[in-house]
């Protein structure tokens, strides 16, 4: 005997879930992308002010360089650092390549470069 109690469309939200989650699980992916890549931003920003922070007290290269890193957590060998004064003025620039390792979305997207450039008087000293 068959089982009438069943509709012929008891499998349709079933289907319509299997074809339409991809696409979501994509696009929320997408969204983490961009948020990681967001966040880069705004520490390449906060790296540069605070690189910027120590040069303008007559801090060393090396020394813009650790304050740079360690005050913003970005990868020394994803990120170039430079240092130039001139006369009273002392400018810090940071360029950052922000890579997409987003599982699925990553490879689709092209790394990001970022940069951020901080001028700052010098102090006397």
């Amino acid at each position: 005997m068959r089982d009438h109690s069943r509709s012929p469309d008891s499998g349709q939200a079933t289907v319509e879930l299997a074809l339409v989650l991809p696409v979501v699980v994509v696009l929320a992916l997408g969204l983490i992308q961009v948020g990681l890549v967001v966040r880069s931003a705004v520490l390449v920003q906060h790296a540069a002010r605070e690189g910027v922070r120590v040069a303008a007290t007559g801090g060393s290269t090396r020394q813009v360089e650790d304050a740079v890193i360690g005050s913003s957590g970005l990868s020394p060998r994803d990120s170039q650092i430079t240092r130039t004064v001139d006369g009273d003025k002392v400018t810090v620039k940071v360029v950052h390549t922000a890579r997409t390792e987003v599982p699925m979305v990553g490879p689709l997207l092209p790394e990001v470069t970022l940069s951020a450039t901080v001028t700052m008087r010098r102090e006397a000293g």
